[in-house]
């Protein structure tokens, strides 16, 4: 089973300050839970995102229309910040290893999303991305 656990961004990582060295003991945190990850066997990656203005979004209309959209997006909140993709053998685990998860943004409203990614497995017999109708 696969997990993302998202880190959601706040208002200070849309800005894409560059790091200060007020942010070495998070990132000596992370950098330790992510390798006690990598040692239990569970890390498959993580990384952080760089903000939103940087990046853009195609979106697709019913006309088979493609539009590219420029960041910057709006609400902070609603935005993906960083990443760590595990993969473990149960919901529970999942669960275990979010709930340790360093703060991403010490002294700041924040939180993480856990989400389950879907397996070829999920989609029929065979794992052949067939649905059953």
């Amino acid at each position: 089973m696969r997990f993302m656990i998202q880190v959601r961004a706040t208002v200070s990582s849309e800005r894409g300050d560059p790091p200060g060295p007020e942010l070495k003991p998070l990132f000596d945190e992370m950098g330790a839970f992510h390798e006690e990850m990598a040692r239990a066997g569970v890390l498959l990656d993580g990384a952080g995102l760089r903000p939103s203005r940087q990046g853009w979004r195609q979106r697709y209309h019913l006309d088979g229309h493609r539009e590219v959209v420029d960041g910057p997006f709006a609400e902070a909140k609603e935005l993906i910040a960083g990443y760590t993709l595990i993969q473990v053998s149960s919901v529970d685990e999942a669960r275990a290893w979010a709930a340790r998860f360093p703060n991403p943004f010490p002294g700041q409203a924040c939180e993480i999303e856990v989400r389950q990614l879907y397996e070829d497995a999920d989609f029929g017999p065979g794992g052949d991305m067939a649905l059953s109708t």
